[in-house]
């Protein structure tokens, strides 16, 4: 059976916006054809009419399917220290409270328009969810841990979790540049395993991060202290924490740097003229409930680069919806008109997860799923914006 769709608009994401578009679809959400308002004409069959946006399903580019069981324990603003210890302390939970929270999680992702998943796991616990679920989970398993010492040993432990999702798409990926050493990363770039030309980092997340790679100070020091980590072994680098770990990286991978609330115009300008394969990743609601702050947007956006979105976790969101990551970020960057934010939450994502064949933008050949967006002002959202899954 072949359905016929139209709304207010259909942003296609490859294209302009169609007034009064129709979309032909199969029943196994194939994009048959997309027609403007004239040539709909040609279509004899029933036409199902919406008031609103149609826009491609959304992918999330970074998310912790794993920590949905801290949704609401963590209070938030108070730093990013603040908060990694807090997660430390109240990660444990019994594996069918873990469980159960990663399903209700996936179930709401879904019914939110969001069709692909990038997603941090430390364990193999979510892989039969992930396999079960409609949606498409790229799993980057995580790896962590500053003292040289260990370096060996966690790295097996990571590649170990990586087999146990095989056969579905994994990669490893390190944590952040204040939980990972030096030879942690050395043993990471020897590794061919999984799909390994794809990687995560999360990236500046506090400022902290930059003053122990500029001078050894801010509040890491403490940090490793509480934890009985000796860090005579670290030796600043008299740079931002991102300039110092990217030479680290392969020119054949594709690293998606997560968050960046903290990155300045000379770490992006190092980024862009290093020659690696950079992605970045924003996720608005985290960095204000974490930070109560959010990157300088504006500086990315006037280069060239391929921008994200992530929701991260429950421990940190309110919510997986990446409609209200795009609503918040129309609330503090009005400037920023949807037609472009709209790229970051379908195709860009796509692009970086390698799946833009089959997601990311409404074009003939594709299953990129279908969402309706109401309450909007011709173009742009507003804040009483909702999203319905129309395929």
């Amino acid at each position: 059976m072949i359905r016929h769709i139209s709304a207010d608009f259909i942003i296609p994401v490859i294209g302009k916006p169609i007034k009064n578009g129709v979309i032909s679809i199969n029943e196994r959400g194939e994009i048959l054809n997309l027609y403007d308002c004239e040539s709909s004409g040609l279509i004899t069959e029933a036409i199902e009419r919406f008031e609103g946006i149609i826009v491609p399903g959304l992918v999330n580019s970074h998310c912790h399917l794993e920590l949905s069981h801290l949704a609401g324990n963590i209070e938030g603003g108070k730093g990013l220290i603040p908060f990694i210890n807090a997660v430390i302390d109240q990660r444990s939970a019994d594996e069918q409270t873990i469980l159960q929270a990663m399903e209700q999680a996936d179930k709401a992702m879904y019914e939110n328009g969001i069709v692909a998943v990038g997603d941090i796991s430390n364990n193999s616990l979510s892989k039969n969810i992930k396999k079960s679920s409609p949606i498409h989970y790229h799993t980057f398993v995580e790896f962590l841990g500053f003292d040289p010492k260990n370096a060996k040993s966690i790295f097996n432990k990571a590649t170990q979790v990586l087999e146990d999702f095989a056969p579905m798409r994994a990669s490893l990926a390190p944590h952040a540049p204040y939980s990972v050493s030096r030879e942690l990363l050395k043993l990471f770039q020897k590794n061919k395993a999984g799909d390994h030309e794809l990687t995560s980092l999360h990236n500046q997340e506090s400022e902290n991060e930059n003053e122990l790679y500029r001078y050894k100070t801010g509040g890491f020091i403490d940090f490793y202290k509480n934890l009985n980590l000796n860090i005579d072994f670290f030796r600043p680098r008299a740079r931002n924490s991102i300039q110092s770990l990217l030479p680290l990286f392969s020119k054949e991978q594709r690293i998606l740097l997560v968050h960046n609330t903290f990155t300045s115009l000379k770490d992006i300008h190092f980024a862009k003229h290093f020659n690696r394969d950079i992605h970045w990743c924003f996720c608005p609601g985290a960095n204000l409930y974490i930070e109560k702050r959010l990157p300088k947007i504006e500086m990315f956006t006037s280069h060239d680069f391929n921008i994200t979105l992530g929701t991260d976790s429950l421990a940190s969101n309110d919510k997986l919806c990446i409609l209200s990551e795009l609503k918040t970020l129309r609330e503090h960057f009005p400037s920023l008109p949807f037609t472009e934010t709209i790229r970051w939450a379908t195709i860009n994502g796509a692009i970086f997860l390698g799946i833009d064949q089959k997601y990311g933008s409404i074009e003939k050949g594709k299953t990129p799923g279908l969402n309706l967006i109401t309450n909007t002002n011709g173009l742009e959202l507003t804040a009483s914006s909702v999203i319905k899954k129309l395929i």
